[in-house]
């Protein structure tokens, strides 16, 4: 039978961009080449290149395929690993819906919502979802720092609307603080999300399911050596201390796993996904969806795949199938 070609889709229009090439460079091998063809595309606002031998071919957005030695090359499926704009946030989904392209990631709804994480977190509040007390500022709009203290109490968590990777996250501490804050986070975003502090331990949970299964992966449990978990402390294996499966008791282990899979059912999330979670005086609290996880090497869903005794590649098989049989 011949292998069907897989488009592992980097690059992006954000900061992240850094990110997501390292992650393009996991899922590359995590995608098991013994049942399929694997090339990197990047896209960015410059340019979309199907990355083959070396070379770079210019991608035929009428129809998303390359032409390579004279042969055109067309894509049975496009694994999405652009973290931020426009792969996270349903712009990319949308193009390959119009094209009939199976992807590996929800649809244009649920990651145009998760992606505007204000507008994510009031939604699952609607369900029953505990999440923070939250401001949303817009570029443009006028604010004072003392109301802000004053509405949520300080500290407070100041970060991007849309944008992950804590890239332009900062905690404000006093009402001095809170501006320039706002105008680290506004490099990012024209949206900012004010957040309360929730004095707690932090932990993650990765899912996946298709028809066939469910498979909810252990949690991990999050030890930032700085103040909060950053950008530093999200790609510097030394800033942090990331232990799976978390050190919980059973019942909050199995409550934190039942919230992420019915947080997946309510957004109608498909492929890989995680989400973040605070826990304070044993009460859970949302933090943020993510629908494109990161897949570096020291990212949390690998690690999560590993101590739940799978196999990798077998997982991206997983979500490769179902992503084509949900086209057809």
């Amino acid at each position: 039978m011949e292998k069907k070609n897989i488009a592992v889709v980097y690059g992006g229009d954000s900061s992240e961009i850094v990110v997501s090439r390292k992650s393009a460079q996991g899922v590359l091998s995590f995608i098991d080449n013994s049942k399929y063809n694997t090339v990197a595309v990047l896209i960015t606002l410059e340019k979309w290149v199907a990355e083959s031998d070396g070379k770079e071919y210019p991608i035929d957005k009428n129809d998303f395929s390359f032409t390579k030695d004279g042969k055109k090359v067309v894509f049975d499926c496009a694994y999405i690993t652009i973290h931020g704009t426009p792969g996270e946030d349903g712009r990319l989904q949308g193009y390959f819906d119009m094209l009939n392209i199976p992807y590996s990631t929800c649809g244009v709804f649920a990651a145009s919502l998760t992606f505007n994480k204000f507008a994510c977190n009031t939604y699952l509040k609607g369900f029953g979802v505990s999440v923070a007390d939250s401001l949303l500022i817009r570029k443009g709009t006028d604010y004072a720092g003392e109301n802000i203290a004053d509405k949520l109490s300080l500290p407070v968590f100041i970060k991007p609307n849309a944008g992950g990777s804590s890239f332009g996250i900062s905690k404000a501490k006093t009402v001095e603080e809170i501006e320039p804050a706002i105008l680290k986070a506004f490099e990012e975003s024209n949206e900012v999300i004010i957040e309360s502090f929730i004095d707690g331990h932090e932990f993650t949970c990765g899912l996946y399911k298709t028809p066939e299964k469910e498979c909810v992966f252990p949690i991990t449990e999050v030890i930032p050596a700085n103040e909060f978990f950053d950008f530093e402390a999200k790609y510097n294996a030394e800033k942090a201390q990331e232990i799976t499966p978390a050190r919980l008791p059973q019942e909050t282990t199995d409550r934190i796993q039942k919230i992420t899979s019915l947080i997946y059912d309510i957004l109608g999330c498909k492929g890989i996904a995680r989400i973040d979670y605070m826990l304070s005086d044993n009460k859970i609290f949302l933090l943020e969806v993510n629908t494109t996880p990161g897949m570096t090497p020291t990212s949390f869903i690998p690690q999560q795949i590993k101590a739940a005794g799978l196999d990798i590649k077998d997982v991206f098989t997983d979500i490769i199938e179902d992503s084509i049989n949900r086209a057809k």
